[in-house]
């Protein structure tokens, strides 16, 4: 598995009836219907948990009150995020039958395991037409987990550059230091599917590669069958959340190695959906071809149409035997109406000038 942890502030733009069947009732003489005294279904809304291999779990349900006769209590389960064949398969018939002496039943479900992260999904089982039986709630909520992390056993480097929050004649417009246990959805969105992107990439983008752990956010690129896909990443973006246009942006990350690996940190116009790509513009903060762990790339494309693309392009090598998995560095871009900056840990490398 390969990580890329960032650290990021931004100065500018990134990228649902019960049925009661009544029997023999009569009027009172005070003229309210007689009670049936029937035995009661209950349940709770439980939690299940995926594990690597296939396992069969109880989903349990309780009878209590007086049971006279066999009370019969018919259910469905209904996919959700969780979806029957895929992630699970129910085992038990459409119908749980309580004899007299019955107090408890259970329907079964086999949960599908697997060695894939996922996110908590959920589906439910809906009882109707109960006979000999009352029903006071008619749903239930299955929720599953995944037992799956792939933070366990990363090592996230404690050393490396940093830059301050301010700088002299500019205003912190936004930062995200992901400090929270989730990604922050007011700030990124997930972007995922396959297909190339424009750049023969083999990966299928999920929202499951992506894990928080310390204040870091860390993306795990795998060698993972998914859909028609033979590997997994993720790839989030601004778009629609955060813009900017000019200023000064500062991205802290270490990036991984190996051949194949191409972690990037790069801004799109925010017109590409009227105008499409280059004539939308692109700026590449940061490209790493993980073949080359010592180097980092800066580039402009611009151009109106893919034929007729250009693109200006400066690279950044490390010293020595130095690569940037060994800590962490600063990406940043400083932007001005006519010229573009960029550099690592405050050096700049490379510069373009806009006309």
């Amino acid at each position: 598995m390969n990580h890329t942890f960032f650290k990021l502030a931004a100065f500018s733009v990134l990228f649902i009836s019960t049925l009661l069947l009544q029997q023999g009732c009569a009027d009172d003489p005070d003229g309210s219907p007689e009670s049936l005294n029937l035995p009661v279904l209950s349940f709770e809304n439980p939690t299940i948990t995926e594990d690597d291999t296939d396992r069969n779990f109880e989903l349990e349900l309780k009878l209590s009150g007086v049971n006279q006769t066999n009370a019969v209590v018919n259910f469905a389960v209904v996919s959700g995020s969780a979806i029957s064949g895929t992630d699970f398969k129910v085992l038990t018939e459409g119908k749980l039958i309580f004899a007299p002496e019955d107090t408890k039943k259970s329907i079964v479900v086999t949960l599908f395991g697997d060695e894939v992260k996922e996110i908590k999904k959920s589906f439910t089982v809906k009882f109707y037409n109960g006979i000999n039986v009352t029903i006071p709630s008619d749903l239930m909520t299955v929720t599953v987990v995944d037992d799956d992390d792939d933070t366990a056993g990363i090592k996230i480097p404690t050393s490396g550059y940093t830059t301050p929050l301010t700088y002299e004649g500019y205003n912190l417009v936004w930062a995200d230091e992901f400090e929270g246990p989730t990604l922050n959805t007011n700030n990124w969105v997930f972007e995922t599917g396959a297909g190339g992107w424009g750049n023969n990439e083999l990966q299928y983008y999920r929202q499951e590669n992506l894990s928080m752990l310390d204040g870091n956010m860390i993306i795990t690129a795998k060698a993972q069958k998914f859909g028609s896909s033979n590997y997994t990443s993720t790839r989030i973006k601004t778009q629609g959340k955060k813009s900017f246009k000019f200023g000064r942006v500062d991205i802290r990350a270490a990036l991984p190695e190996g051949k194949g690996i191409w972690p990037a940190l790069w801004m799109l116009g925010t017109n590409i959906t009227s105008v499409n790509w280059p004539a939308c513009g692109e700026i590449d903060i940061m490209e790493l071809t993980g073949d080359l762990p010592n180097r980092v790339l800066a580039t402009v494309h611009y151009g109106p149409n893919v034929s007729e693309r250009q693109y200006k392009t400066g690279s950044k090598y490390l010293s020595g035997n130095a690569n940037f998995q060994d800590e962490f560095h600063v990406f940043s871009m400083i932007w001005k109406e006519n010229l573009i900056e960029f550099f690592v840990d405050d050096v700049k490398y490379h510069h373009i000038s806009c006309r």
